[in-house]
Formats: structure tokens, C-alpha cells, sequence
């Protein structure tokens, strides 16, 4: 064979956007105005830099810089460069953009590592072509880009999606449905450590639906009385399992780690990713984050584990000028629940191709039956556009239904004018949860929710020209875009299409939001004029910096050395570092993130003192008092009494109500805040039911008014069962309920037998009450009973039917009252007002059991 002809090296720009007018086969002219600035940007203040962040919009073009900006350091400093995706989508994606569009060739890595392409792997681990794969190809246990294919810069798209995918290398999740063998396991290693409540939400058999949000977390040193029997229990369990993985990178690290429980999961995994240890992305020259927003409180930071980030922010202009133009609808400001799925089939009709985001599989068939059924289009699911969208374009009338996916999917030009975002998770995984829901952490989460929202309402704008109807659906993600105190911290572009949007939304028919999709997507004089409201509209918005920030921002170098050294085994320095962290926080939307910093602050101490370093016992029970003086609205701290000096024990009764506020918090939350009508009918519910003589409605109404309340009430309809029953914390009502009696009536044996031997019911049938105090309670309106029921009512409580009545009405305007001045789960404010109404009214657990103490069953119904 001939030998090959070798060609001199080309000459290599001194600037990144120059790049591309060297690429013969491109199909655009050269890069925009702020792509240009940006990739200088990069080469005169972060060309050395160790970490670079760079803020580039949704739809701005992120995908032609990091590219540019890859290809050119490949070029001129020889290294081999390693883009990362979130998806094997979005793998495919660039890999054909690079090659359709820029005219530059790159190797795209997706599957197995012994399917690689032998020529792509040789061509990037010679520094010939930059490769492109997905997070989890370089964060797992045995990458190929490791050793001799270590990359020199790694290029992270979408950093702001990354923290799931970085984490799960050292995140052990396991599944009650998917290791059901092993999450039993874990369960029962657990069961004395936690109250029956919580062991029966962990094992799902949980009596209401506000239980699906629940999260929790073992104290560290209650998980270290178990550590070494749990390191056991996973070496076994976990062989020949998904889940060795995952374990094989904490397993020598549990006391760095952090145990969390949820209804449909146990998770393992420390609170920052110690991704300085992973030598695949730590050894690297530079590491580039390309992400929407870069956001001013270290959330970059705690998603990737690196510190000190030269940020590169957004170039001028785009402070008030938006990617493209979005049409809000919101059906559900003026639709009831009944005409949803026609309003969803007739827009789609309008359309042609849909794209429809929804939070879970199950959603995702609803919908698909739905459009099958009604509709007949061709519907495609995540995995059908992975390598390729071209059958969804081709086709005319077609609905691409993809769950729990609010990124990595874009849709640009005349694919897809009509966008469904139905529901988004504020929390992707436990840990996430908990800091939320539990420790009132929320505002360390503010800009990681809002970048997650830009994300899920951009899969249709991905260019300036492009325009798209985003119709917002389900529970929660409405209210979030809908709250004005939150659409303050919006770019001034999506604050004026969200108030355009919701004005037209108001007072809507069906035939309304048709006739406005057909305005829209026509795009002419009559959506012009529309479009000039939302100008006048961006041009009066000022965007509000999210409060807090520049302390979250200040503390994170600490935060991160916190995990470094106790990944290392160094707890006395684990202490330093978060007491450093302490040292700074003290703004008040942080209290709850301080309490929690006050926790971790006294489990590195417990930890030390473990290990036999002198004086961290006392330090340890310090902090754990004061994480609770620091935040009073928090009843998971109470759980740490039991590693504190008897005279520091907290108020049980002040737990319990704020455990009672949790839990209406997840209500109100479900019911949502654009409208009235779910309350309403709650409300209703409950009022007609206990107006009723008939014992089906009455006793459904009555444990709707103890769920609503913050209890978790049940009922069964089994021999001898009691009526319903309310538990808190270690308190729990049981109601034996006569309300069908007359007054004049005078109550039997039978009835008072029955009201007595209800504690021993429960004992035996339901395991949530298991070491509680169980009060049983009759509700009648009796006022006499026979001689022979006296003996069985001496330990029976009398609640006056009518008394209860109007307990009832109270507590349901009290319910109101809150309702109007709540925000989000973990308003440690809002909490704390919500604790003082219920305390006002009696409506708290304990403030219930004073006022019914003195009401003993026997003296009042046997004095008359």
C-alpha cells in the first residue's frame, strides 16, 4: 500500500469565534453577536483557569460556543477535550449539529464501552476530534476516559441539570419497588430506630396521600449505632446488583454520608459529591460549565463539588431581551378539572405536533390513552427521538409524551409550536426533599427551581425567531409561575409573558384559549398587536435578586470543605470548616439552613468524640441545642434530644404542632393557591358530612377534617373497628362517633364497650399507633347514659357533638385564614404563625387533648 500524505498543522485563530469561518462545510455565516463576546471573554480572563463557568441562556447558542471553544483548545494547546451531555439525546443532538450546521466532525460515545467506535476512540484519545458523551460515561466506577484517556478539558453542557447525574456515582438509591429484597432488609435494620409512623410510610402502607411527600432523615449518630451492621447487610445484598456500583464508592465512607427514607425510597449519599476524588473529571486542565443561569449563591459549587468558579456572565443585552416568544395559557385560572382533557385534545388539534412534559410514567399513559383514544395521532415516547426527531418533524399530527424529562429535548423552529409542562418537581431526589420540606432550607434551592422552570419552558424557543404556546398543568408548577412574589425573580422577559399570559388565562372558555392559539400561531397583525402588550409589559419588569445570596455564596468554599474533610475521616477539621459556615450565615430567609448547619456542625463533633478526641461530647450537644433554638419550627430537630444532657430536652407539645404545620403545608401545597374551587370543595365536604345524621358521610368528613388539620387520619370499615382515628407524633384520637343519636336519647353498653376497647383495636390493627398515647373520644350529642356503661366510659373522653361542630368551623376558617398567607413548604415564617393559630383555637394535638382531658365520658354522662 502507498504511504499516506501528511498534512502541516493549520494555522489555529488566537480567539475561539474565529474558528468557525476556518470550517468550509458550515451552514451558517459565523457566530452572533454574544456568542462572539462570550468565547473572547473566555480567552482574556479564564483561559487558565481551573473551573469556568459560562452563563449562556437557554436557546442562546451554548452548544456553538462550548464546541468553538472545545475544538479551538484541541487545535492550538493539543489536549483532548471531552464535551458532556446530560442524555444520549442530547449526545446525538450535538454530534449531528456539530457536523449538519458548524461543519465540524466529533465523536459522539453512547452505550457500552466495548461498543465504541475503535477509530472515535483512537482519533479522541489522540487529540484528533473532541468526543461527546453523557455524564454518566465519565461519573462511574470503571470509565474509559480514565488513565491515558483522561480528558485535559472537560466541557459540562447543561451544568445546571448536572447534579443528579454527578451524584449518582456516589449515591445509593434504593428503590422499595425495583430492590425490594434490599430496601426490606434496610427496613428492618431501621424499625427500632424510628416511630411507627415513619416505618409505615417507609414500607408504603401509609393512609393518606400527603404521605407520598414525605422524606426524613436518620440523626448521624443514631445511623453510626447501626453503621457496621449496615455495611454488612449492603456487602451482602448488594452483590450481583445494580446497586454495587454506587455502594462500592461510600462503602468506606459512611460517616460522611447521610441517610435518608421516603415512601418510595431509602437513599444513601453524602451532601456534597466528592468529585474531587474521581480522577477522570478532577485531573482534568479545566473543567468549562455552560449553563442558563449562573446564579449568585454557590449552587454551581454544591452541584459538582469544585470550588473557587471564574464566572463568565451573561453578555450585555440579554438582561432584558429573551430567547424567542412564548404564549402562556393557564386553564387551570378559569377550567374546571372535567373539560381538561378536551381543552388538551382541541389545542392539540390546532397544532398539529405537541410535545407534552409530564412528571411520571403514569402521567405519560394517561395522556397517551388519551390522544390514542380521542385523537388517533402518532404519539412518541423518550426513547423514539433519542437518536433522532426527523419522524416526529415529518409527520403532520403527531404528540411526543416524555415523563420526568424537563431538559436535554429541544424542539427549534416550525417542529413544535405547542408545549404541555405538566407539573414539575421542585425535588429530584431525597436529600433534596428533606432540606426542603423538613429543614425550611428553600432558599438555598431558589435558583436550582427556577433554573429547572426555564429549562421545562424553553424546549420550543431555542432561537430568537422561534415562537410557542407553553400550557402550564398540574399541582404545583401553576401556582409557582402564577405567585407574584416569585415572577420578581424572573428575567424581565418571562415576567412580561407570564402576566400577558395570566390575564388572558383569567376568565377563559374553552373557545377563548382555541380562538388565542389559532392568533398565536398564525403570527400575524393580530398577534402583533398582542406581542407590543408583552414589550410594554418586559420593559416596565425589574428583575429582584434572590434574597440571600451573596451569603449561600460566601459559605460555600466551607460547605464543600466540610465533606472533603470528612470524607477523610477528619472530624475534628469537619468541625472547624462548619462552624466557619456558621460563622457567616445569618440572614433570616437562612434560618432554617442554619439550624441544619448547627446539626451537621454536632454530628462532626459526635463523630470526633466517637473517635475519642476530647471535648467534642460537649460540643456536639452544644450545637444540637442550638440548632433547635434556631429554628423552633422544625420537629425533626427534636429527635436529637436524645444526644443532649436532660435539662436541654425540647417541648414535646410545641413538636407536635409544628409536626401537625408539616403536614398542612403539603396540603395546601396539593391544593394549589390560583384558585379557591379545591379548597372549597374540601371544605364543603367536611361541613355536609358532619351535618349529616348518616354515618358514611359523617365519618368521611370527620377524617377529612383530621388530614386537613395535619393529622394522619384513617378509617376502616372492618368487625369492631373503631371510627376514625387522628395520630401525631406520639399522640393519637380515637373516635367512637354516635352523631345519628338523639339528644335525648341515653347511650347503651354497647356503644360505650365499644368507644373503651377502641385502643386495643388499634393496638393490634394498626402499627402507625404503636407507642402512642391513644385517647379514645366519643362524639355524641347524648347527655345521659345507662348505669350498666358508666364502668366502660371511665377512660373514654366526651366531645359534645355540637361543641364538635363548632370546633370544626373554626378550624376550617382558621384553615382558610393560613391558606391565604402560604407560600411554598418550608416557610419557617409562615410556620410559626400557622403553630400560634392552631395554639390560639385548640386546634394543635395537645391543645385538643387539654380541652377534652377534664371531659371525662363517665362523670358526664352519668351526673344528669
Amino acid at each position: 500500500m502507498a504511504f499516506k500524505s501528511t498534512q502541516p498543522p493549520a494555522a489555529v485563530p488566537d480567539s475561539p469565534e474565529k474558528l468557525i469561518l476556518d470550517l468550509p462545510r458550515r451552514k451558517i455565516k459565523g457566530v452572533l453577536l454574544h456568542q462572539g463576546e462570550m468565547m473572547k471573554s473566555y480567552c482574556s480572563q479564564a483561559l487558565n483557569a481551573a473551573n469556568v463557568a459560562l452563563q449562556l441562556p437557554t436557546g442562546s447558542g451554548k452548544t456553538l460556543v462550548g464546541l468553538m471553544v472545545g475544538e479551538w483548545r484541541r487545535r492550538k494547546f493539543q489536549e483532548r477535550v471531552l464535551y458532556l451531555c446530560p442524555t444520549k439525546q442530547l449526545v446525538h443532538q450535538v454530534v449531528e449539529q456539530a457536523e449538519e450546521q458548524y461543519g465540524l466532525t466529533v465523536r459522539g460515545f453512547v452505550g457500552a464501552v466495548n461498543s465504541y467506535d475503535p477509530s472515535a476512540k483512537a482519533e479522541y484519545q489522540l487529540g484528533q476530534r473532541v468526543g461527546v458523551t453523557t455524564y454518566s460515561a465519565l461519573f462511574n466506577t470503571n470509565p474509559f476516559f480514565s488513565g491515558q484517556q483522561t480528558p485535559d478539558i472537560i466541557i459540562v453542557d447543561d451544568a445546571h441539570a448536572a447534579e443528579n447525574y454527578i451524584s449518582a456515582l456516589w449515591a445509593v438509591r434504593i428503590s422499595r419497588s425495583e430492590h425490594s429484597n434490599v430496601h426490606t432488609a434496610i427496613c428492618g435494620l431501621i424499625r427500632p430506630l424510628i416511630d411507627p409512623a415513619n416505618y409505615s410510610r417507609l414500607t408504603g402502607k401509609w393512609e393518606s396521600s400527603a404521605d407520598v411527600a414525605w422524606a426524613d432523615k436518620l440523626p448521624t449518630p443514631t445511623f453510626q449505632e447501626i453503621r457496621d451492621e449496615f455495611r454488612d447487610l449492603m456487602d451482602t445484598q448488594t452483590a450481583g446488583s445494580d446497586l454495587r456500583f454506587s455502594w462500592s464508592m461510600v462503602r468506606n465512607h459512611l460517616n460522611a454520608c447521610q441517610l435518608y427514607i421516603t415512601s418510595q425510597d431509602i437513599l444513601l449519599r453524602p451532601l456534597i459529591p466528592p468529585t474531587w476524588t474521581h480522577a477522570p473529571f478532577s485531573s482534568a486542565k479545566q473543567r468549562i460549565f455552560m449553563s442558563a443561569t449562573l446564579g449568585g449563591g454557590g449552587d454551581l459549587e454544591r452541584l459538582t463539588g469544585c470550588t473557587s468558579i471564574t464566572r463568565l456572565p451573561v453578555p450585555s443585552g440579554w438582561d432584558r431581551q429573551g430567547i424567542g416568544r412564548r404564549y402562556f395559557m393557564f386553564p387551570g385560572l378559569t377550567l374546571p378539572d372535567s373539560e381538561m382533557s378536551d381543552f388538551r385534545c382541541s389545542l392539540i388539534k390546532d397544532a398539529g405536533r405537541s410535545l407534552v412534559l409530564v412528571p411520571s410514567d403514569q402521567a405519560a399513559t394517561e395522556v397517551r390513552d388519551e390522544v390514542a383514544t380521542k385523537l388517533g395521532y402518532k404519539i412518541f415516547g423518550a426513547g423514539d427521538i433519542e437518536k433522532s426527531k426527523k419522524d416526529f418533524v415529518e409527520s403532520e399530527q403527531a404528540v411526543a409524551v416524555v415523563a420526568n424529562r424537563y431538559d436535554g429535548i429541544d424542539f427549534p423552529g416550525d417542529s413544535c409550536r405547542l408545549l404541555f409542562v405538566e407539573g414539575l418537581p421542585r425535588a429530584t431526589n431525597a436529600q433534596e426533599r428533606f432540606l426542603m420540606s423538613r429543614m425550611g432550607a428553600n432558599a438555598l434551592f431558589n435558583d436550582r427551581i427556577q433554573t429547572r422552570v426555564l429549562q421545562a419552558i424553553g424546549r420550543c424557543t431555542r432561537s430568537l425567531e422561534d415562537y410557542s404556546a407553553v400550557v402550564v398543568t398540574g399541582e404545583d408548577f401553576p401556582n409557582y409561575l402564577a405567585d407574584p412574589q416569585r415572577r420578581r425573580h424572573f428575567h424581565p422577559e418571562l415576567q412580561a409573558e407570564l402576566e400577558f399570559g395570566i390575564e388572558q388565562s383569567q376568565g377563559a372558555s374553552l373557545k377563548d384559549f382555541t380562538e388565542n392559539l389559532e392568533t398565536f400561531l398564525d403570527n400575524g397583525p393580530k398577534w402583533e398587536e398582542a406581542n407590543n402588550q408583552i414589550i410594554a409589559k418586559r420593559a416596565a419588569a425589574v428583575q429582584q435578586v434572590m434574597p440571600a445570596m451573596g451569603e449561600l455564596q460566601a459559605i460555600v468554599d466551607r460547605e464543600i470543605e466540610f465533606q472533603k474533610k470528612l470524607w477523610q475521616g477528619d472530624a475534628e477539621a469537619a468541625l472547624g470548616a462548619a462552624e466557619g459556615v456558621l460563622g457567616i450565615l445569618s440572614a433570616p430567609e437562612l434560618k432554617g439552613y442554619r439550624a441544619l448547619w448547627h446539626y451537621l456542625a454536632g454530628s462532626a463533633a459526635w463523630l470526633g468524640a466517637q473517635s475519642g478526641t476530647s471535648g467534642l461530647a460537649a460540643k456536639a450537644r452544644d450545637h444540637f441545642a442550638t440548632a433547635k433554638k434556631a429554628a423552633a419550627g422544625i420537629p425533626w430537630l427534636v429527635e436529637l434530644s436524645r444526644f443532649q444532657s436532660g435539662d436541654q430536652v425540647a417541648d414535646d407539645d410545641k413538636s407536635l404542632v409544628f409536626a401537625q404545620i408539616e403536614r398542612v403545608e403539603g396540603i395546601f401545597d396539593r391544593l394549589g393557591k390560583l384558585h379557591d374551587r379545591k379548597f372549597d370543595a374540601k371544605e364543603k365536604e367536611v361541613i355536609d358530612g358532619l351535618n349529616s345524621k348518616e354515618k358514611g358521610p359523617f365519618e368521611g368528613a370527620h377524617v377529612l377534617l383530621g388530614q386537613l388539620l395535619g393529622f394522619s387520619a384513617g378509617k376502616r370499615e372492618v368487625d369492631a373497628s373503631p371510627d376514625p382515628w387522628w395520630i401525631v407524633g406520639k399522640l393519637c384520637f380515637v373516635f367512637e362517633d354516635h352523631a345519628g343519636a338523639l339528644g335525648t336519647s341515653t347511650l347503651d353498653a354497647t356503644k360505650a364497650r365499644q368507644a373503651a376497647t377502641h385502643p386495643d383495636w388499634m393496638r393490634a390493627n394498626v402499627p402507625e399507633c404503636l407507642g402512642t398515647n391513644i385517647v379514645p373520644v366519643l362524639v355524641s350529642p347524648v347527655s345521659r347514659a345507662e348505669v350498666g356503661a358508666l364502668p366502660h366510659l371511665n377512660t373514654v373522653l366526651f366531645w359534645n357533638l355540637s361543641d364538635f361542630r363548632e370546633w370544626a368551623k373554626t378550624a376550617l376558617s382558621t384553615l382558610r385564614e393560613l391558606r391565604r398567607t402560604f407560600s411554598e413548604p418550608g416557610d419557617l415564617v409562615w410556620r410559626a404563625q400557622a403553630a400560634e393559630l392552631f395554639e390560639r383555637h385548640g386546634l394543635d394535638a395537645p391543645g385538643l387533648l387539654l380541652n377534652l382531658k377534664s371531659k371525662v365520658a363517665a362523670d358526664i354522662l352519668g351526673s344528669k
